[in-house]
């Protein structure tokens, strides 16, 4: 998308928002379940009882560990959910015997965020098949017949937004040098963000200059950034793919003693949305990839039980996938995310 209808959608978007909040008919907030979607609607009043059972992946990362709680938070609002959550394990076995059990076990939903989508969707295809209702979150099943629904991130709209914010606070200066410190390369969803950075720049005449990838972990990204900063002697712009990596390369950025350039981080976690705030560090935007997640799959299993549909929504029925977007967190927005960051 070239830059300047990036940022025209994006400012679109923006009064789109601004207008909505202005009309007369904007439902006031009231108490009740809907709390994190700011108003409560009549889909939230207590129905069916709906047994839900979820299983993710090890709570190993802030990021992962988020999904699960804002589960099991978001499930705690209902009076008519009952939430099952099995420990979290990045053995497909073992997860495949824990949907097993929840098979077995007759629940009316899974919530599931596979540690690997193609080694899960048979046992998916399985309950689907014994009339459960699967909500694939985050990680695709092979087969569209594995879920009622999916909620995915934006991996490649994160790459678009942080290059399109770069893009605007370099816009003034022609032959700028961006850098960019991606997660695991032989992950599409790394390679997506990737892709999506460098088309972003592209609108803007920019280009990556210098670039090296991290393993998703702190120890990682110290030692990658490290590395980058040794090799690339002036940075203007530096993109790293995940906050939980970047509190390694913040301290690399630390110990470097180099402060000439700007940070945007990815994925959203509240150490960087504060540091954002503060304004004392090298990060002055993050890329959200919500950890609301699994929340959502919560939500949409309780709606697909009770044959609800979404309140915001004519269509009857709730839809077959949902994309979360991939916001640009800045100095003047950061109040709005923080309640529902990770803690890295």
């Amino acid at each position: 998308m070239p830059y300047k209808r990036t940022v025209s959608l994006v400012a679109a978007l923006t009064l789109g928002v601004t207008l909505t909040a202005c009309t007369g008919n904007t439902p006031e907030p009231q108490g009740g379940g809907n709390q994190s979607g700011g108003v409560k609607v009549a889909n939230d009043e207590p129905g069916k009882k709906v047994v839900i059972g979820f299983s993710a992946p090890a709570a190993d990362h802030g990021w992962m560990a988020a999904i699960t709680d804002a589960a099991k938070k978001e499930a705690g609002k209902y009076s008519d959910v009952e939430l099952r959550v099995v420990e979290g394990t990045n053995d497909p076995n073992l997860q495949i015997s824990q949907v097993e059990t929840f098979i077995n076990d007759k629940v009316d939903a899974i919530v599931l965020l596979p540690f690997d989508g193609a080694a899960l969707t048979p046992v998916a295809l399985k309950a689907m098949k014994a009339g459960i209702t699967v909500i694939n979150v985050d990680r695709q099943f092979d087969s569209p017949f594995a879920a009622r629904s999916t909620v995915l991130g934006d991996n490649y709209g994160m790459g678009v937004s942080a290059g399109t914010y770069v893009c605007e606070r370099l816009k003034d200066k022609p032959g700028s040098v961006v850098a960019e410190i991606a997660g695991i390369d032989s992950l599409p969803l790394t390679q997506d963000r990737s892709k999506g950075f460098a088309q972003a720049l592209a609108g803007c005449g920019l280009k990556v200059g210098n670039r090296v990838a991290a393993e998703f972990t702190v120890e990682s990204g110290e030692r990658a950034a490290a590395n980058l900063l040794q090799a690339a002697p002036k940075i203007d712009a530096l993109w790293n793919h995940d906050d939980d990596q970047g509190v390694g390369v913040t301290a690399a950025i630390k110990n470097s003693g180099r402060s000439e350039f700007f940070m945007v981080g990815g994925a959203g976690s509240a150490n960087v949305m504060r540091e954002i705030k503060a304004d004392n560090g090298p990060h002055k935007a993050t890329v959200i990839y919500p950890s609301t997640q699994g929340a959502d799959g919560i939500r949409l299993a309780r709606l697909a039980v009770q044959n609800k549909s979404l309140g915001d929504l004519v269509e009857v029925e709730i839809p077959r996938q949902v994309q979360l977007y991939a916001p640009v967190v800045t100095k003047d927005n950061v109040d709005r995310y923080l309640p529902t960051a990770f803690e890295s």
